[in-house]
């Protein structure tokens, strides 16, 4: 007896073994497919919109990955700003990320033509700050329609995010370092170098002429520089081949000055169309740029910088001085303009031989295309904005100055292997 219970256990153990084998394979069968994973669909692609407030806030600075960028309306009623995902996809999610200027109002819509447009989200009592909004479209096009704004501005955007399914596919064969990231952008971390009032774009020769200015990169600059001497001369940049000059009226915190703890600078091909980014060219060796009013007496539609605080977007962004939070950093950003008259390296006032894009290119009078660049510098101050004024005057004075002094085949380089192709590379001008 006790034999025949050892040879038949495991004839029941085979049984159940095969019982259990079939139903786990049954229940394999019948289940449902796990869903795909969601994707962020809208990074990078090409932006339209119904209006800039001015050519430092273009709609491509919604879909370009960078909380510190914005798109900013005109100040009227409705507008729109528009995605384009390179191909019909499945729409689930739309998350807004607004800066202080919001839509009480407004829709969000798909489209396969861009004409005709499918609404999948209404709001009607917006509260601005950031919107996760669940929604269900399909359509190649994306559009945020708002029809009454919250402020007396525009309305204005940090990032405008659409995820889903399907659009323009990633790279099949990603570069052994990583997946290309499509931004068009490379960059060059230059701290800060020294401090004097000189500067020798507007008072060439002439040192102490001009109020206090910090200077990062070159650590050659003063009033008498040329483009031998930063080409000859010590950099602190990262890469050191940028021995360029970039500097900015100082700021004061309690009537004493500090300078920014971090300085970088990025060289962009976003703001225009991508065939117009196909054939942006390097800057011309010696070019000077101002961007900015060192004169304006309140902030106006010359104000192209913006004042925010580190890490804290839900308190907005400002053209003058922001009072930021204990925990933070006052951060200033501003964008130069990309349009070059393809003639002058500098011009009477400095600033005429430059154009901003209009309308996602260059205009007839400035018809080359160079890279933006993209100011950011982060100071270790917080608190009050009446702690605060720059050397120039109030907040809404921030200039920034640019002496080009890259190596031309460097340069060149970068333009064609980062910029053109809308590749985002590091400081080393790779992907």
């Amino acid at each position: 007896m006790y034999r025949t219970t050892l040879r038949r256990r495991p004839r029941t153990l085979s049984l159940a073994v095969a019982l259990l084998a079939l139903l786990g394979g049954y229940l394999v069968a019948g289940a449902a497919p796990a869903a795909a994973a969601d994707v962020l669909l809208s990074r990078g692609r090409p932006a339209t919109a119904s209006s800039a407030e001015n050519g430092g806030s273009p709609a491509a600075n919604a879909v370009d990955g960078n909380p510190g960028t914005r798109w900013s309306s005109a100040f009227a009623d409705p507008q729109w700003l528009r995605v384009d995902l390179g191909a019909t996809a499945t729409v689930n999610r739309v998350v807004l990320r607004w800066e202080a200027a919001y839509a009480r109002t407004f829709t969000v819509q798909t489209s396969s033509d861009g004409n005709t447009w499918t609404t999948i989200h209404t709001t009607t009592n917006g509260t601005g700050g950031v919107q996760d909004l669940a929604v269900s479209g399909t359509g190649r096009y994306v559009r945020l329609y708002a029809t009454q704004r919250a402020t007396q501005f525009g309305v204005s955007l940090w990032e405008f995010e659409v995820h889903g399914t399907g659009g323009t596919p990633p790279p099949t064969n990603p570069p052994p370092g990583g997946p290309i990231v499509r931004v068009s952008e490379f960059l060059a971390d230059c701290p800060f170098s020294h401090r004097l009032p000189d500067d020798p774009i507007i008072y060439p020769n002439l040192p102490g002429a001009s109020h206090m200015h910090s200077f990062f990169g070159s650590r050659v600059t003063n009033a008498y520089t040329n483009v031998g001497d930063l080409l000859a001369g010590a950099t602190n940049c990262n890469p050191v081949v940028d021995t360029s000059s970039y500097w900015v009226p100082t700021l004061y915190a309690d009537n004493q000055p500090v300078e920014p703890v971090t300085g970088i600078f990025y060289y962009l091909g976003e703001g225009v169309r991508d065939d117009v980014i196909a054939r942006i060219q390097p800057f011309p060796l010696g070019l000077r740029i101002v961007a900015g009013n060192a004169r304006a007496t309140g902030p106006d539609e010359t104000t192209i910088s913006r004042w925010s605080c580190l890490h804290h977007n839900e308190v907005g962004a400002s053209k003058d001085f922001i009072t930021c939070p204990a925990d933070s950093m006052l951060e200033s950003y501003l964008d130069f303009p990309q349009c070059w008259n393809g003639r002058d390296l500098d011009s009477p006032d400095h600033k005429s031989h430059m154009a901003y894009p209009v309308g996602g290119d260059c205009p007839a009078t400035h018809p080359v295309p160079v890279p933006k660049l993209r100011q950011v510098l982060r100071y270790p101050v917080n608190g009050p904005a009446s702690r605060f004024r720059l050397a120039s005057g109030g907040g809404f004075t921030m200039h920034g100055d640019f002496f080009n002094a890259w190596p031309e085949e460097e340069l060149a380089r970068r333009v064609r292997d980062c910029i053109r192709p809308i590749i985002k590379c590091g400081t080393d001008g790779r992907p």
